[in-house]
């Protein structure tokens, strides 16, 4: 049973199809291994045994009578810990909402429930989800799966652990800036940034609303695509007949490659030189558009999360990590109108980077610049963390300025990713992309 916590969760679904893996026994050999693993105390939050194991039972039922609800139904998976669960603790990883329990679930884990999806628990996260490292000393900060001593990138930190380390078929976790991608990059692992508006965020913790959004962290393009369908409610892109072959392809030089330490740059061109191998035709250009987007940054994001807690967090600051709450403090010296000003400015630019790239299949960037940095040396030098973060998110927040939908997908070096970004809403053509790159990287 122990090569179940290593299979995608597709595989997995087609083994409870064809009878040969049953999901009572599949979902206790993941809390087994949740037990017993050194790390899920950093992992998992909470785990959600009786739910898990009442739902793994009639998804038995289901498969013995030929009424299965998805190919994933009675895969078990895990929720970051910003997804409201009907009874069941949702803090956001942060003390200031110690204790909160909603009285729902989230929509989209309604959704995924619906297709068949068992909840096996919370995973531990950043304090409402407002850095890319996934160092969180109010609660916990998961480890990578590379490096034990290292963060494992955030916000999602406990969603992608949960599924590195094997106590997880697949994790569902948040990206604003950068928080699915960050640590699916880090830990080897499968990452899609949905575009904003395409997934519900009904009963999600928010951070930034007009830049949240819910994605899948997993061990295939093929798990992605079938759990982006199993929480939107919606059919799974056809991934059949994909190819490289004359796709053009946008390396892009400005910004996303100054300062990429030495081995995410190499597996970055690595995983290009293969693409081109591959039949995929590759093009090199700056775009100054790029530059400009992210240098509105700081006028939109802080602005809009600290408008968000801003009662919260003045209540009790004490509670909260210092380098964290420095962050959102960040956004209290913005005005009113330099934030309207700022979103007026990116609807212009968002328009022009489409109109820059729509000759293209995609654009690609290396998913992280840097590997994760050591936690005990985030925790002890505040600049440090602040200029380490920065850097994490530079890349994937290109797709959140923008507006994109983006995958990130595993290269030969260890946590190092390269990152496709293609056009608003166009989830299926990127994945299908995705489908053709994965076996060439590998």
């Amino acid at each position: 049973m122990d090569e179940w916590l290593t299979m995608t969760a597709a595989d997995l679904g087609r083994g409870i199809g064809a009878g040969d893996i049953d999901p009572v026994a599949l979902v206790d050999c993941y809390l087994d291994a949740i037990a017993r693993h050194e790390f899920s105390p950093r992992i998992y939050a909470r785990t959600t045994a009786e739910r898990a194991r009442a739902e793994a039972a009639a998804a038995g039922a289901r498969a013995r009578s030929s009424l299965r609800l998805s190919l994933l139904d009675g895969v078990p998976i895990s929720w970051k810990d910003l997804f409201d669960t009907a009874g069941v603790a949702t803090e956001a990883g942060s003390a200031l909402l110690k204790g909160r329990v909603p009285e729902a679930d989230a929509e989209v884990l309604r959704n995924a429930t619906a297709a068949g999806l068992v909840c096996l628990g919370k995973t531990h996260m950043t304090e409402l989800a407002f850095s890319g490292l996934g160092l969180n000393p109010i609660t916990e900060s998961p480890p990578c799966v590379n490096d034990h001593d290292a963060v494992s990138g955030g916000s999602s930190s406990g969603a992608a652990t949960s599924v590195a380390f094997g106590l997880a078929a697949a994790g569902i976790g948040s990206d604003t800036g950068g928080s699915v991608r960050v640590p699916s990059a880090w830990n080897d692992l499968v990452g899609l940034k949905t575009t904003s508006g395409r997934l519900s965020l009904k009963g999600v913790v928010p951070l930034c609303a007009r830049f949240d959004t819910v994605g899948p962290l997993c061990r295939s393009v093929e798990d992605a695509t079938l759990l982006l369908a199993a929480m939107e409610g919606s059919k799974p892109a056809d991934l059949k007949g994909v190819s490289l072959s004359g796709k053009r392809l946008l390396v892009l030089a400005t910004a996303a490659l100054d300062d990429v330490r030495e081995a995410p740059l190499r597996g970055f061109e690595q995983a290009v030189d293969r693409l081109a191998t591959a039949g995929a035709r590759i093009e090199r250009r700056k775009l100054p558009v790029v530059a400009e987007a992210l240098a509105l940054s700081p006028k939109l994001f802080a602005p809009e999360a600290y408008g968000t807690w801003m009662d919260v967090i003045e209540a009790k600051p004490e509670l909260m990590f210092a380098e964290v709450c420095a962050r959102f403090r960040g956004g209290r010296n913005v005005s009113g109108p330099e934030y309207v000003q700022a979103w007026q400015q990116l609807d212009r630019l968002r328009a022009q980077y489409l109109a820059e790239t729509a000759g293209y299949e995609a654009v690609l960037v290396p998913s992280v610049p840097l590997l994760p940095p050591n936690k005990a040396a985030l925790e002890a030098d505040g600049e440090f963390f602040a200029s380490e973060n920065l850097l994490a998110l530079r890349n994937t927040r290109i797709g959140n300025v923008l507006g994109l939908c983006a995958l990130t997908l595993p290269t030969e070096v260890p946590s190092a990713g390269l990152m496709v970004m293609a056009a608003p809403m166009s989830e299926e053509r990127l994945l299908r992309l995705g489908k053709a790159m994965e076996p060439v990287l590998r």
